[in-house]
């Protein structure tokens, strides 16, 4: 007998069923399709999550200055520090320091360029590390405008209107420029053109040191016609308008060596001197850096020193009235520090911002607080060899500024490039 076929009909019941769901007004596969949305919908939210974490919103709460962070003490710890150094307030324009600021940039460090452009409104003068005017025979030759970048300058003046004076190393032989009125002038004629040429607001003017070495400050004669050079240079500069700005003349900045005795040595610039160049030149940049060296490892720069520094060269104190010219100061500080060998025959030397958090993440130091020097510093031993550190900190820059403030005098930074990113709040 043959197989019954299997009736392919469906029941009354099952068609219905079937007609249910393939009912054209009813999603055919709603609840696969759910699955799907809600499997999406954390797939963005794991992406969303993501993104905040690496890439924080511009809604997020904005960073606060190392003042309202509480940052500025005595008392710092390492991680502190590594944690902190590289957060700087939101507002990079408002400025904490109310009285000129000059900031040194050199070629060989570009994160000076960078903290330039970044914190341009905190410095009314800008000056790179750019020329030497040399002797080469019986000529002078002003060597360094490979150096200068001019599209960092325009940059410069389209954020803020900082004023750009290149730094120049006068190396010229001195007996042979001082004693020749042909060669003073021609010295002039080269710096006053290149101003011109390049656009420059002046320049600042390194010449002093250079003198002492030769032996120019211990002659009367050339001494006076040092002097007499600086406000030749002065008068022409003060003679030519700026490119930039019409209304305003090509200043000069003169860097000085701080007096380090009561008792002025012929290489020493006192108060005579500033006295005698005060209406020629715009800015003395006193170098209130370099106390220790290391053949005497110490503070970079004792704040008593530098007190001391400026009560010899303007005469007075503080309480009683700052001298008149105290706000032609622009004093000297270091975003530099030092390492500095403590073992025989010593050695050590300069570190930059980099160094320094590379050792306390090596180290992981005790820093110390010296109230003498008001200078944070520690100790560390690298192959049985024992170093002292010192390094700015905020603290010890702060109260600089405030030394600076009380005299009415401006700030000279050496250099921009070699600090810690957060001591930018502080200006």
């Amino acid at each position: 007998m043959a197989p019954r076929r299997r009736d392919r009909r469906p029941s009354a019941a099952a068609a219905n069923s079937d007609r249910a769901v393939r009912d054209p007004r009813i999603p055919a596969s709603n609840g696969r399709s759910l699955s799907s949305y809600l499997i999406f919908i954390v797939f963005v939210l794991l992406v969303l999550g993501a993104s905040i974490a690496l890439y924080p919103s511009s809604h997020s709460s904005p960073i606060l200055s190392v003042f309202d962070r509480e940052l500025v003490k005595p008392r710092v710890d390492y991680k502190e520090i590594i944690r902190e150094n590289a957060k700087v307030a939101e507002n990079r324009t408002h400025r904490h320091f109310p009285n000129p600021v000059l900031a040194y940039v050199t070629p060989w460090n570009s994160k000076g360029y960078d903290m330039a452009k970044l914190f341009t409104s905190k410095f009314t003068h800008l000056s790179p590390v750019w020329y030497d005017l040399k002797s080469e025979g019986k000529n002078l030759v002003l060597d360094g405008r490979h150096n200068a970048d001019m599209d960092w300058i325009s940059e410069l003046r389209r954020n803020a209107p900082s004023m750009v004076l290149p730094r120049v190393v006068l190396e010229a032989f001195p007996a042979g420029l001082l004693q020749s009125k042909k060669q003073r002038s021609k010295a002039i004629d080269i710096i006053v053109t290149e101003c011109k040429e390049m656009g420059y607001d002046g320049i600042v003017l390194e010449s002093w040191s250079r003198w002492a070495g030769y032996g120019v400050l211990h002659d009367p004669d050339l001494r006076a016609m040092a002097l007499q050079f600086i406000k030749e240079l002065g008068k022409a500069l003060r003679s030519e308008e700026s490119v930039r700005n019409a209304n305003h003349y090509l200043e000069l900045i003169f860097v000085i060596p701080p007096p380090r005795s009561p008792n002025l040595a012929d290489y020493d610039f006192g108060p005579r001197d500033l006295q005698q160049l005060s209406d020629y030149v715009d800015g003395f940049s006193l170098m209130t850096y370099d106390f220790s060296g290391p053949q005497n490892p110490g503070p970079n720069a004792p704040l008593a020193w530098i007190r001391s520094s400026l009560q010899l060269l303007l005469g007075g104190d503080t309480d009683g009235g700052a001298h008149a010219h105290a706000h032609k100061i622009f004093v000297g500080i270091n975003f530099y520090g030092n390492d500095f060998v403590l073992s025989e025959g010593s050695g050590g030397g300069a570190i930059t911002g980099r160094d320094y958090t590379s050792l306390l993440e090596t180290h992981r130091p005790y820093l110390r607080w010296e109230e003498k020097s008001a200078e944070h510093f520690f100790i560390y031993s690298s192959k049985n060899v024992n170093h002292a550190v010192f390094y700015p900190s905020l603290m010890s820059i702060s109260m600089r500024l405030d030394e600076a403030k009380a005299w009415g005098a401006g700030l000279s930074i050496w250099e921009i490039g070699q600090g810690l990113d957060y001591f930018f709040d502080l200006l």
